[in-house]
């Protein structure tokens, strides 16, 4: 096993079932969104508590992507599901969008040459009821989780823009300390992130505070306030060993 920077391996011995646990998954949403965002998950990853991510896979930079998470065995990547131009159509046709999460499916084993460790969708579209079906049909047929649809507990407090107004006190360290302490209860949780450096291919409204949650995630206090409340970090390969 990899061991990052200023840390010994983990340990994934897990504990018999019906031990009770904390477990927290840390997934990097947007991987392949730009070359900025892919080196700050990267980052997070290998300096930080980042334990996971979601590739999308319409992008020019999700080769990028997928060639840097060769290298990092323990990282586990989902497929971050893109289906805004297919919803934003006057008449939407259910076919096509089932067609294209397939692609998209297919798309990622062949950018990475294996299946995604779990399945989501880029903002939030899963929860669109005509988006739905096709998302659960699709887990279903690979036995993967789907966010907010699976036994892990999806946790999103942990980002800094609403109404149009950026709040770097919500993806403080102090913040996050504060939410691990507080929000974080037994079995697994995953915690969405979304770190990243600020770069001309990606220009969204959210950027400034991609670097802000990237010193978050890598701040060495949010490491050991995990040991103190005795929270274990896996990842979604680690997820599926617990099933």
């Amino acid at each position: 096993m990899v061991k990052r920077q200023g840390e010994t391996a983990l340990n994934h011995s897990f504990p018999p079932a019906d031990v009770v646990m904390k477990y927290l998954i840390v997934n990097g949403d947007d991987f392949g969104a730009s070359p900025g965002i892919n080196r700050g998950i990267m980052e997070a990853h290998l300096h930080g508590i980042l334990t996971s991510t979601s590739l999308l896979v319409k992008t020019e930079w999700a080769k990028e992507a997928a060639a840097l998470s060769s290298a990092a065995p323990d990282l586990s990547v989902g497929l971050h599901a893109d289906l805004r131009s297919e919803l934003r159509e006057p008449a939407l046709d259910s076919q096509r969008l089932r067609e294209s999460l397939q692609w998209q499916f297919c798309r990622f084993e062949k950018l990475t040459g294996r299946p995604p460790t779990h399945l989501d969708s880029h903002h939030n579209d899963h929860r669109d009821p005509r988006a739905l079906p096709h998302l659960l049909e699709l887990a279903r047929k690979h036995g993967l989780p789907l966010r907010e649809h699976s036994p892990v507990q999806y946790f999103s407090k942990f980002y800094g823009q609403w109404a149009g107004q950026t709040h770097f006190e919500q993806i403080s360290a102090e913040k996050l300390t504060m939410m691990i302490k507080m929000e974080i209860g037994d079995g697994v949780t995953e915690l969405s992130c979304h770190p990243g450096y600020v770069d001309a291919n990606h220009p969204t409204s959210y950027h400034i505070e991609r670097e802000a949650e990237l010193r978050t995630l890598c701040d060495p206090r949010i490491r050991r306030v995990l040991v103190e409340q005795a929270i274990r970090l896996i990842s979604y390969h680690d997820f599926a060993k617990l099933c």
